[in-house]
């Protein structure tokens, strides 16, 4: 097993988010790697957890890289689930048309496995979560 490539993975995941003109025209810069001591207003987008797994074979070292992005509004957002699924749907349209390249590894596909949308912040905000399932090579 490898762990090798999650930083660069990361942050090839974060940079292909921030370079979409499809987020940046929904939620603007409100998209983060690591979220602000104060919880932002309005919609935005957060990189959440991470479950890595081997998958390398007598080619070489690999891993499965299961991430989620997070799409969430804040209880000022009174639009419902019309707002962040908006959004989500241009994070899934970013990371399954982009072309991402590691600083370490190679990603051999990107997928998009599944999705939760719930309420948040006592019911008030709306959330969705997607995972997605990255494959990296490092042979």
């Amino acid at each position: 097993m490898s762990y090798a490539a999650t930083a660069a993975l990361q942050v090839a995941v974060y940079q292909a988010l921030r370079q979409s003109p499809a987020l940046t025209d929904l939620v603007g810069d409100a998209i983060y790697d690591a979220m602000p001591v104060a919880a932002p207003t309005g919609t935005y987008v957060a990189l959440g957890p991470e479950d890595v797994k081997d998958a390398g074979d007598m080619t070489g070292a690999g891993a499965m890289h299961d991430f989620v992005v997070s799409v969430l509004s804040g209880s000022d957002e009174a639009s419902g689930f019309g707002a962040v699924k908006e959004v989500a749907v241009a994070v899934s349209d970013t990371l399954e048309s982009a072309a991402i390249a590691l600083d370490r590894g190679h990603l051999a596909g990107l997928w998009f496995l599944r999705a939760r949308a719930r309420r948040a912040e006592k019911g008030a905000g709306r959330r969705v979560d997607m995972t997605f399932r990255a494959r990296i090579d490092l042979g």
